[in-house]
């Protein structure tokens, strides 16, 4: 009897089970009744003796067959061995002959490097219309959306070094063997994994009539797919691949976008599926549609020289007005810190603002959130969570555990600095509450590498030589109420640049007052907040602004109980074991009745 042919191309999967041994096979050219491949379940493979409720009766009377004709024979009281090879419909139904119930055949079976057997398949079902973001407007350093996208109807990846595709709808697999031979030495291993995935979804997953995105100068354009993707020679290899789409005339200012549609833009990935946003997408397409026609807030298509040298704009007196920040010369300093320094710390009493700050002055230098991304530290935070480490990846379906070599957000945000034209172009980490872990555990071998952003590293983990990019900038928050300054270790203080935010110092100081005199409310809280910071004998204590910059606490009794449940809580755990009467000397009865 002549063997089945095996798929061309494929190689042999295996399942793991829970309670040990281990199955495999290949998948066959020929198709099964359902339309998809048929799978061999090959001699030797262990199989669960066990059958749970959920287990189809089809597989069940499988089962019960191969048992009577001795194609499975016991190993012990709960598995059995393929006595020989077992030619399966289909690898979902050779995974819930493994393991005894009904199991998703080309996510449960892996290749040994733990790739799915789904990346070696023609795309299946999909959503009838998806919709994608794509970045265009720095490639290399040219502004694609703006110079070529918009004027000439298309969207594109660069694929500069793949070869000539000659399948239409290519398979994850077959991508990744291209781009482990075109990028060989051009990419890391983050970076390749990642490219891989955007190149699936452009070329595979995205259709005709999806939905379409991209960001350019602040605001996001919006179109529909009308062409299948194209491969194609464009100048210095920014465009090669290719899909046309219809742009909308209309644009939308990134700022009011609703929520849900800026947090999937903030995921830093060349190509994002936007699908879970999809009704907010089409909510502002028929809004844009309803309105008047008004100017789409596209800039020129004539290309624009690209700064090549890394630089932060100049503060200006709109961004100082819009902070409230009274003297625009503390933010100046702050520019020339961040451009000599590449690592500050804000540190201040709670409430004071840093993390606002430093969001606002990360997006500020950075040219918009794209470039922006925040982190929080805590007790248990580590190496592995804040770069790389092989972290445990839990298997849906069998619940099994394994280990893979995964990057943190540094390794990701770096990896996204250092693409070739992103150099001159500034890149924030953000990271709250910084003195809240370990930061010797967590920062390892980069401690070398803040100080000395010009040379590399051997990486624990992966073993790649890696060095920091030139524009990539941390800005850590700091609460000096939960931790003092004074225990932060001299390695921290030697990389870091240490600003202090204190109600009694610019540009904190008087803050309330100003927000209160923008807002057109009374000026009273801030008098208060002043005479309760006078009688704070301890600065890391003192009361910031924020507490009292919220609607909530301008309504009927707000700030009362503001006053009650934020602030006097704060001074309770400061005076703890003292026995002050903390609302006698810092409730507002008090503050308002003082000389």
């Amino acid at each position: 009897m002549p063997q089945p042919e095996r798929l061309p191309g494929t190689p042999q999967f295996r399942i793991k089970l829970p309670k040990g041994g281990e199955a495999h096979g290949h998948l066959l050219a020929e198709f099964g009744g359902n339309g998809t491949h048929k799978f061999l379940l090959e001699e030797g493979s262990t199989v669960a003796s066990e059958a749970w409720p959920g287990l189809g009766e089809h597989a069940r009377r499988t089962r019960a067959a191969l048992r009577a004709d001795g194609g499975l024979v016991d190993v012990s009281a709960d598995r059995w061995r393929a006595a020989r090879d077992i030619e399966c419909n289909s690898s979902s139904a050779a995974a819930a002959l493994v393991y005894g119930y009904d199991a998703s055949g080309p996510e449960s079976w892996r290749t040994a490097e733990g790739h799915p057997l789904a990346d070696y398949l023609s795309t299946g079902w999909r959503a009838p219309r998806k919709a994608w973001l794509v970045r265009g407007s720095n490639v290399s350093g040219h502004n694609l959306v703006r110079q070529l996208w918009l004027p000439e109807g298309f969207v594109s990846l660069a694929g500069a070094h793949l070869p000539p595709l000659e399948e239409t709808d290519p398979t994850k697999s077959a991508l990744r063997r291209f781009v482990e031979d075109g990028y060989e030495g051009a990419a890391s291993y983050n970076q390749k994994r990642g490219l891989v995935d955007e190149l699936h979804a452009f070329l595979t997953q995205m259709r005709v009539g999806d939905t379409v995105a991209a960001i350019s100068d602040g605001v996001l354009h919006i179109g529909s797919v009308t062409g299948e993707a194209v491969q194609t020679a464009s100048q210095g290899g920014l465009s090669n691949l290719r899909r046309t789409v219809a742009w909308q005339a209309d644009s939308h200012a990134y700022e009011e976008l609703p929520e849900e549609v800026q947090q999937k833009l903030s995921v830093q990935h060349d190509v994002v599926d936007l699908t879970g946003v999809l009704d907010a997408l089409d909510g502002l397409t028929e809004q844009a549609e309803h309105t008047a026609p008004a100017t789409s807030g596209e800039r020129p298509a004539a290309e624009r020289p690209a700064p090549r040298e890394l630089s932060l704009p100049d503060i200006t007196g709109a961004l100082a007005a819009d902070l409230l920040v009274h003297d625009p010369s503390w933010l100046d300093e702050m520019r020339e810190l961040l451009l000599d320094e590449r690592q500050l710390v804000l540190y201040g009493p709670p409430g004071t603002g840093k993390t606002y700050l430093a969001m606002k002055l990360a997006e500020y230098f950075g040219g918009g959130p794209e470039q922006v991304k925040i982190v929080q530290f805590h007790p248990s935070y580590a190496y592995e969570d804040f770069f790389e480490g092989f972290r445990p990846v839990e298997d849906p379906e069998t619940r099994e555990v394994a280990f893979r070599l995964t990057a943190g957000p540094l390794r990701e945000l770096a990896d996204l600095a250092s693409r070739e034209g992103n150099r001159h172009i500034p890149h924030f980490l953000i990271i709250d509450e910084i003195n809240r872990a370990n930061l010797a555990k967590v920062f390892g071998e980069l401690y070398f590498l803040l100080e000395y952003r010009t040379r590399s590293v051997r990486l624990t983990y992966s073993g790649d030589d890696f060095a920091l990019p030139p524009n990539l900038f941390v800005i850590g928050t700091m609460n000096t109420a939960d931790r003092s300054i004074a225990l932060v270790d001299a390695a921290m203080r030697r990389r870091f640049a240490f600003v202090e935010l204190s109600p009694r110092t610019e540009p904190t100081a008087g803050l309330l007052a100003r927000w209160l005199k923008r807002e057109g409310r009374d000026l009273e809280p801030a008098r208060l907040l002043d005479a309760l910071n006078a009688r704070i004998d301890v600065t890391d204590f003192a009361i910031g602004p924020s507490y009292l910059m919220k609607p909530g606490v301008y309504r009927d009794g707000g700030l009362e109980r503001a006053w009650r449940t934020k602030i006097l809580p704060l001074l309770e755990e400061h005076h703890y074991g003292e026995g002050l009467d903390v609302a006698a000397r810092y409730g507002l009865d008090s503050l308002r009745g003082q000389p």
